[in-house]
């Protein structure tokens, strides 16, 4: 069955983020993804799923803002030269070069850092997204494997690839408004790494530990790897300091609340 595509790059209400309107780039364009409650993780049926995806579970996810795409090099660029807030970062970290390409071989740490230099300068709450957060926005009211379907195609999606994309590249959003959800890079999430779901919260809040070594959550799939990471309900994790040439993220806002 072909995938179900949306043409809507542009669908959703939000705000453009003032600080990061770029000339010549995509601004930081942030989307409400409204709340709800949702199944998270695999049904046993799903073809390809793995044991970490269980058990899937009832989750209900306040609503929040997210970023409509990755962040870009351009945007990681304006908020690299600002004033530092715990760690340094590089102005231009990424192998594949390119402004409206996602930013990539930024660690957990940097993405962090990234988030709270943002939060620092405009008083609204910046952050990387929870893991629940992050696949019900993917979802975004679906319950197959990915949010065009049953299948995925290199006509939606970059994966199994030579290089990143723009993040622009396709053209489509899911019913959110959100784009390039799958394969190009993956995505930080805020949580620390658990084997299953059992005794995962079920309030849309990231799953954290005492552990500050342990690995942390990526989503999404990258441009390297075989549609089956791509899936919705796929996690795996790497070490907060870890850098990769197809490893990135995207940004939330924790409350819907009026510009200042």
């Amino acid at each position: 069955m072909a995938p179900t595509l949306r043409r809507t790059p542009r669908t959703g209400s939000g705000y453009i983020e003032p600080l990061l309107e770029i000339p010549n780039a995509l601004p930081l364009h942030m989307v409400l993804v409204p709340g709800g409650t949702f199944m998270m993780g695999s049904p046993e049926d799903e073809p390809d799923r793995l044991g970490r995806e269980d058990p899937q579970h009832e989750v209900t996810v306040p609503a929040f803002f997210m970023s409509r795409y990755p962040v870009t090099q351009a945007q990681w660029k304006v908020v690299a030269e600002l004033e530092t807030v715990e760690r340094s970062l590089k102005s231009e970290p990424s192998y594949f070069k390119g402004e409206n390409r996602p930013v990539e071989q930024v660690s957990w740490y940097e993405a962090v850092e990234f988030c709270n230099r943002l939060d620092s300068l405009t008083k609204r709450p910046y952050r990387l997204p929870s893991e629940a957060e992050w696949e019900y926005a993917c979802r975004a009211g679906t319950t197959t494997p990915y949010y065009f379907g049953e299948t995925i195609t290199n006509d939606v999606a970059n994966y199994v690839g030579e290089e990143t994309t723009p993040v622009d590249h396709f053209g489509i959003a899911n019913a959110f408004g959100l784009s390039d959800m799958y394969g190009n890079v993956f995505e930080w999430c805020q949580d620390h790494w658990h084997d299953s779901y059992k005794g995962a919260p079920t309030d849309g809040s990231a799953w954290l530990s005492k552990n500050e070594s342990a690995g942390r959550i990526r989503r999404g799939g990258s441009w390297k790897h075989y549609p089956r990471i791509c899936r919705s309900a796929y996690r795996n994790n790497d070490s907060p300091k870890s850098l990769s040439s197809n490893l990135g993220f995207r940004v939330v806002c924790s409350a819907p609340r009026p510009l200042q």
